[in-house]
């Protein structure tokens, strides 16, 4: 028994229906979610200084007003005002372990829907979208460029990006957002994170000094628990060897979970420590409905006061 999808290109023609059918989607479920003067996918506060009012909790003490906060002797925090244009960068790893799924979805396919969800929800009133994207055999720039017609051939571009054996540096493909510094906005990595967080959590926390981070990691179930079904066999998509696994051994399993859920738990410490959000898409969900719940969230912790 292969647990394995092997890796599937889109040719155009699938690509153009798939993207589309993603258009559709993500315009019905999104559309009316992000009305009002909110920056981005995450609707925050923007860059630019505005009014002071009294700090709540939850705010963030980075905006304390000490001036006002002197004069009056109650603590103040600095409003800002969301710029009028947002730049939107993503980082898309495409490694080889990303074309595995044994559930409704392959992990690639989460990553393009998610970068389409992002496309759609920021390329309006003259904001740019641009993206890097990582193989294992290179990394490619694509510039960041206005409209919805650019950013449909940007997706057509990471959608038709052939599967390549081996793993991308995601610790390079997340640095070449910070070379050259760019202007302030919203920068989305999407990836599995399967490789070792000291690889790529320095390159994240310096994304996240300068700009709005969302971290989006696509999951497999089968990469949390293994399920009890005899021997199975697992290939490794980067490397192509292939291990046959007795699932019916309940230490095995108990040790399989064990070790997920502690590699999870620090890639999900990794990303907080980055100051940068984080949602999870798993091949087992509806992923569409996950990104409205996320968006729903964050647009409430915001009108709130807190900051994630």
């Amino acid at each position: 028994m292969a647990d394995v999808h092997g890796p599937v290109a889109l040719d155009s023609a699938r690509a153009e229906v798939v993207l589309n059918r993603m258009q559709l989607l993500v315009t019905r479920k999104l559309d009316g979610l992000l009305q009002g003067d909110y920056l981005g996918l995450l609707p925050g506060p923007g860059t630019e200084a505005g009014e002071s009012r009294e700090y709540r909790p939850g705010d963030d003490v980075r905006r304390m007003d000490w001036p006002v906060t002197a004069r009056t002797t109650l603590p103040h925090v600095r409003q800002t005002v969301a710029d009028r244009e947002l730049e939107t960068w993503l980082a898309v790893d495409l490694s080889a372990s990303l074309d595995f799924g044994t559930a409704k979805y392959l992990k690639r396919d989460l990553a393009i829907a998610a970068a389409a969800a992002v496309s759609h929800l920021t390329v309006r009133g003259g904001n740019r979208i641009g993206a890097v994207v990582g193989t294992a055999s290179e990394l490619t720039r694509l510039p960041a460029r206005p409209g919805r017609k650019d950013a449909q051939g940007l997706l057509r571009t990471i959608a038709l990006t052939p599967p390549r054996p081996g793993r991308a540096d995601l610790g390079a493909l997340i640095d070449m957002l910070n070379r050259p510094p760019r202007r302030r906005g919203m920068v989305v990595v999407i990836s599995d994170f399967m490789t070792p967080v000291s690889q790529w959590a320095r390159p994240l926390r310096k994304l996240g000094v300068r700009h709005d981070l969302l971290a989006v990691e696509v999951v497999d179930p089968r990469e949390l628990e293994l399920p009890n079904v005899g021997v199975i066999a697992l290939v490794d998509p980067e490397t192509g060897s292939m291990h046959e696994v007795q699932t019916a051994d309940a230490k095995l399993r108990h040790r399989y979970a064990h070790a997920a859920a502690a590699q999870r738990a620090e890639i999900a410490s990794a990303i907080r420590g980055a100051n940068a959000s984080h949602l999870r898409l798993r091949t087992d969900s509806d992923w569409l409905l996950d990104i409205v719940r996320f968006v729903a969230a964050q647009r409430h912790a915001r009108t709130r006061g807190t900051t994630r």
